[in-house]
C-alpha cells in the first residue's frame, strides 16, 4: 500500500548487460514493493543477466556483500547502501529475512565497508539517500559519506533524490552526492539535466573525478550534452 510501485519487465535487462551496466543497487525504497519473494526474483534475474546485484539479498551477510570486479590486476568492490526507508514497514536484511542493506546506519555500512576493503584495492559505495527534490546534500548524508570513506571507501556515488548534486571531495576521495535521473522520463524539465559521474584512478593512487553533463532528450534517452574530452581533475588544493 504506496502511492507508487515500480516494477521493469525482466526483458529489458540483457539490453542493459549489453550496453555495459555490471552492477545494480537493489537497495532503495521501491525494491521490495511487491514483496520479499518478487525482491529475490529480481536479484535471480540480474544475475541471469550478467549483471551482479547488490544492497539486498535472503539475509544480512548477501545484501551487505560486495560484487568484486577484477580489473587490469586490481580488485574492485561494489557495496549497496539503502537509505530512505520504505513507507510501509520496515525492508531491512536480517540474519534469517531478506532484505535491503540500511544505508541510513553508519556502523551497519561500515563494517562491510571494511571488510570489502580487506579483499579489494578500490572500494565503492553506491548509497541511496537524500530528499526528493533535494539540490545539495544535507548533513546527515555528509557524515555519512565522511564515515564510508574513514571506513575505506574509494569513492561514493548518491542517488535518489531525481535531482543532480555536486561533486565533493573528502580526503581525496571524490563523492557524487546525488547523480539525479538518467534512463528516467524526461520531465519535470529541472530533472532533464544531469549527469554521469566519472572517477578515474591511477596506478600511481592519484584518484580524478568530474561530472560529464547529460541531458534527458525524452523519456528514457539520456544523451551527453557535448563531446567530453578533458580529463577529470584529482580535488582541488586551496591557493
Amino acid at each position: 500500500d504506496k502511492a507508487y510501485n515500480f516494477r521493469c519487465d525482466p526483458a529489458a535487462l540483457p539490453p542493459a548487460a549489453a550496453a555495459g551496466v555490471d552492477v545494480a543497487n537493489l537497495a532503495n525504497n521501491h525494491a521490495m514493493d511487491y514483496g520479499m519473494e518478487a525482491m529475490l526474483d529480481a536479484r535471480q534475474n540480474l544475475l541471469d543477466a550478467g549483471i551482479v546485484p547488490v544492497g539486498a539479498g535472503a539475509n544480512a551477510d548477501e545484501a551487505y556483500a560486495p560484487a568484486l570486479f577484477e580489473i587490469e590486476g586490481w580488485t574492485v568492490a561494489v557495496l549497496g547502501g539503502g537509505g530512505v526507508h520504505p513507507e510501509t514497514g520496515s525492508w531491512i536484511a536480517g540474519d534469517d529475512r531478506p532484505g535491503m542493506t540500511d544505508g541510513d546506519s553508519i556502523p551497519a555500512m561500515v563494517a562491510a565497508i571494511e571488510a570489502a576493503d580487506e579483499v579489494a584495492d578500490i572500494v565503492i559505495v553506491t548509497t541511496h539517500w537524500g530528499q526528493q527534490g533535494d539540490t545539495s546534500p544535507r548533513r546527515e548524508e555528509m557524515r555519512r559519506a565522511e564515515a564510508f570513506i574513514d571506513a575505506g571507501a574509494d569513492g561514493v556515488f548518491g542517488h535518489h533524490s531525481h535531482r543532480l548534486n555536486p561533486l565533493d571531495w573528502y580526503k581525496g576521495r571524490p563523492i557524487a552526492w546525488s547523480l539525479g535521473n538518467f534512463v528516467w522520463q524526461a520531465y519535470p524539465a529541472s530533472a532533464r539535466h544531469t549527469a554521469v559521474a566519472q572517477f578515474v584512478f591511477e596506478p600511481d593512487g592519484d584518484i580524478g573525478a568530474c561530472l560529464i553533463p547529460v541531458f534527458i532528450e525524452r523519456p528514457g534517452h539520456p544523451v551527453l550534452e557535448e563531446p567530453h574530452t578533458s580529463p577529470c581533475r584529482p580535488e582541488p588544493q586551496p591557493d
